[in-house]
């Protein structure tokens, strides 16, 4: 059990039986009354993001988190399977788990994968990753007087929108977490 003067970003916690990861929280003293503590929380099993507020002091119960760097082998079916690079243990991990990260894995790519409970609850890749350009228009000079960009289809099947120098076959860097182009590599 932990209190809420104990929260932290990214903190575990157990509320109505429910696992949540603590997105922010925010201490609030107001003039009259007791002061409380507003929460924006992630469901671990579902991803939905909800705001609740708790009593200054109130107890939650914590969960313990494990976070374990993994290598992707490959996708059979909605399956993903992956190598636990300390015990060379291969985990499979179902499509719905796996989320949103599978726009940025590539075969023998690096994840972070995070067990609560014992259990797989989810697959982050890392904040910056390095794929291949396999579609996109040829750009053509003098289409814009201010830099354009233009839609391109990466390896994995993401499409970002990329200056117009960018062509087949090039290698760019995307931020994960804003699914934008960041460079050409």
């Amino acid at each position: 059990m932990i209190s809420t003067n104990q929260f932290r970003n990214g903190s575990a916690i157990r509320v109505d039986g429910k696992r949540f990861t603590i997105l922010s929280f925010q201490h609030v003293k107001p003039g009259k009354g007791h002061a409380f503590v507003r929460t924006r929380l992630r469901n671990m099993d579902t991803g939905a993001v909800i705001e609740r507020t708790f009593r200054a002091g109130e107890k939650v119960e914590s969960i313990r988190t494990d976070s374990r760097p993994m290598s992707f082998l490959y996708r059979d079916g909605d399956l993903y399977y992956f190598m636990d690079q300390e015990t060379y243990e291969q985990v499979a991990i179902p499509e719905d788990v796996v989320g949103e990260a599978k726009d940025f894995i590539t075969p023998n790519g690096e994840v972070s994968v995070l067990y609560a409970d014992g259990e797989v609850v989810s697959v982050q890749p890392p904040a910056h990753v390095e794929l291949e350009v396999v579609e996109t228009d040829p750009g053509v000079r003098g289409d814009t007087a201010t830099g354009g960009s233009k839609p391109a289809t990466l390896e994995t099947g993401l499409v970002v929108q990329v200056p117009l120098f960018v062509s087949v076959g090039d290698r760019v860097r995307v931020d994960t977490r804003t699914r934008e182009y960041q460079t050409r590599v």
